[in-house]
């Protein structure tokens, strides 16, 4: 099952201050902040990188964090379900989070010219 396009829009919405941005893979999104890959959007829901500063933001506000895997033969991820975006506030403070601890892109090679 493929993410509806009004699930992205609505994630878009809620981190527009927050510099994110999603790009169509695949029938899924993968969702960017400063350049990096911060998640995925697979079936609906976010999965984003298991670090371990991600790790301790969402359990200072949940129970149990639950990992999941976005597509078959995935790394595990941090899954949060969609009743977690309604608090724009705390959704962008996580991908603050996230952009910090990951490292940036590495630089694409130059293609040589035949």
């Amino acid at each position: 099952m493929a993410t509806s396009p009004q699930t992205a829009e609505f994630l878009s919405a809620q981190l527009k201050g927050a510099g994110v941005s999603l790009r169509k893979m695949f029938g899924e999104y993968a969702v960017y902040c400063d350049g990096k890959v911060i998640g995925l959007l697979c079936d609906d829901c976010l999965f984003v990188k298991p670090v371990d500063p991600a790790r301790a933001y969402l359990a200072a506000r949940l129970d149990e964090v639950t990992e999941g895997f976005p597509y078959a033969r995935a790394k595990a991820h941090l899954r949060l379900d969609p009743d977690l975006w309604d608090d724009a506030d705390w959704l962008a403070g996580l991908v603050r989070v996230l952009a910090d601890a990951l490292p940036a892109p590495k630089p694409k090679a130059l293609r040589k010219k035949r």
